[in-house]
């Protein structure tokens, strides 16, 4: 079993303490042998867990990933496949889509993941996630069709992303299974989660979040607005202290919380795979942690 393999929540199931993203995976341009070979590497380093969205990669990212599990049958009991669904965006892969907007109606959910298993060319799910909350979902339905997409054994476990605490409880009271995540946007430039109480709400409740955008898409290596610039100074100073790349100083500094936060690392470089796997064993000292979050909110805590 890998060292990395972490329950996410009490109930399950076990994902890698660090996800492969495949949200711009059509932009990687792998072959499937190339593509098999960069999931391996993954594997090998204990990152076993790989999110992925319907939309994602303009609806071409699963069916691309799909037809590497297809010839390499032997990966998908080596991995745990995750998938988010409700998203509906305009696209020149789907014309009939006029404007993007979100779609939690039992029919949709079960459509989307009917698909999302034939793209995958895979019998279940580890774990199915509401891609964001509408303000037109009907809370019944779709804790019904969640019910039985895993009673049906479509997905092993479901969860949520993006939602508020309150919308988290709200579909959890009508449910006999458990939300096991809510996957949401985290880092030095995104640190809402740390006062808003969406960690306060999953850490009470023995809950660990998946992190989307743990390094916000670039931005802490070469963004110019002054918060990116003031976290990145800081970021350099302690790279050298820590002797590493200021990215592992980043993730570890996410990895430090007692959330005990899953990020999700989008890269086609295994060499950031490897970095990130460094961060997840960090020990930050808790003035260098409490710098980063000074120079993030641009003052002191009070």
């Amino acid at each position: 079993m890998s060292e990395l393999l972490e329950k996410i929540h009490p109930d399950g199931p076990e994902v890698s303490r660090v996800s492969v993203g495949m949200l711009r995976l059509p932009e990687w341009d792998y072959s499937k042998k190339e593509l098999a070979e960069y999931i391996e590497a993954c594997i090998e380093l204990g990152v076993t867990t790989i999110d992925n969205a319907d939309i994602y990669g303009e609806y071409e990212s699963q069916p691309i990933l799909g037809e590497m599990l297809k010839d390499n049958p032997g990966i998908r009991k080596k991995i745990q496949l995750t998938s988010k669904c409700g998203n509906v965006l305009t696209s020149e892969n789907k014309p009939s889509h006029e404007v993007n907007h979100y779609n939690l109606t039992k029919e949709h959910i079960r459509d989307s993941v009917e698909t999302t298993l034939k793209d995958l060319h895979t019998d279940y799910l580890d774990l199915l996630m509401l891609h964001r909350p509408s303000p037109l979902m009907v809370i019944e339905d779709v804790a019904e069709v969640l019910t039985k997409l895993v009673d049906e054994g479509k997905t092993k476990h479901v969860g949520v992303s993006n939602f508020t605490p309150r919308q988290f409880d709200w579909l959890q009271s009508y449910l006999d299974i458990p939300l096991v995540t809510n996957q949401v946007q985290a880092s030095l430039l995104h640190t809402e989660p740390l006062f808003n109480g969406v960690f306060d709400h999953l850490q009470e409740n023995g809950i660990k979040p998946m992190i989307w955008s743990p390094l916000n898409g670039g931005e802490l290596f070469e963004g110019k607005e002054d918060k990116s610039v003031r976290v990145r100074i800081e970021l350099i100073k302690l790279a050298e202290k820590y002797e590493c790349t200021f990215d592992v100083i980043a993730l570890g500094w996410l990895f430090q919380l007692p959330v005990q936060p899953f990020p999700v690392v989008g890269t086609s470089q295994i060499l950031h795979i490897e970095k990130a796997v460094k961060a997840s064993k960090m020990d930050l000292d808790r003035q260098d942690w409490f710098k980063l979050l000074e120079a993030s909110l641009g003052e002191p805590v009070p």
